[in-house]
């Protein structure tokens, strides 16, 4: 019921992941990214558990594809289970259990990855790797996952419509520079986008906010001096 990406910008090291579905709220199930560790997707009949044990696995040490390899190891019916990883050195990994829904698949590029499930065709994934990889290297990664993911739904994307995406985006502070859902909505890919465009140019306002309140921006709200 899910489609998704996970890509890692190799100028800034930033990671995103973006995940759309025709099930309620995916991105809080699904959608997993640490700052300078990875990212990672947990999809198909999801095991929530999947995103942080293997964030933890990559924190140790293991690459993607090690990450990858002992997640099925590890995972409880992992036939059942769908997952995409990327570590923070770009590498990516990918595994589709037997028991994946439907059409599925996953396909791998340079710094990205995807899979899906429950597809109006199998060749979903690669139609995201590829929007990724001709897009502008020196664009921001979240429009870049964004343009990827609506890429792949104007390729077919799910076999039904999708209600719910959602996108995470990290750099350097511990926290998401971004972490936007859309939980239940008949266009939920282009609501997605709308929120990308009005968070993306003062997302870094509130990093400085954070982290120098003095040299940050005003609000520029009414009663904001």
């Amino acid at each position: 019921m899910t489609f998704s990406v996970a890509a890692r910008c190799e100028r800034t090291g930033q990671f995103a992941v973006a995940v759309a579905s025709s099930s309620p709220a995916v991105a809080a199930r699904c959608a997993h990214a640490q700052a300078e560790l990875g990212a990672v997707t947990t999809q198909n009949i999801t095991d929530p558990r999947l995103g942080p044990t293997a964030l933890k696995l990559m924190a140790r040490g293991l690459d993607a594809e090690a990450a990858c390899a002992r997640l099925q190891i590890e995972a409880s019916f992992p036939a059942y289970r769908q997952f995409i990883l990327i570590d923070k050195q770009g590498n990516t990994a990918a595994f589709s259990g037997a028991r994946s829904l439907g059409i599925y698949g996953h396909a791998q590029g340079r710094d990205v990855v995807s899979a899906g499930n429950l597809l109006s065709r199998p060749d979903i994934p690669d139609a995201i790797i590829a929007s990724f990889m001709t897009s502008d290297a020196a664009s921001q990664l979240g429009a870049r996952v964004l343009l990827a993911m609506r890429a792949g739904l104007l390729a077919g994307g799910e076999a039904g419509p999708i209600r719910s995406a959602g996108l995470i985006l990290v750099d350097r502070e511990a926290w998401p520079l971004a972490d936007l859902r859309v939980d239940w909505h008949d266009t939920p890919l282009n609501e997605l986008i709308a929120l990308w465009a009005l968070w993306e140019p003062q997302m870094h306002d509130y990093v400085i906010r954070a982290i120098d309140p003095s040299s940050a921006p005003t609000f520029g709200v009414p009663g904001d001096l």
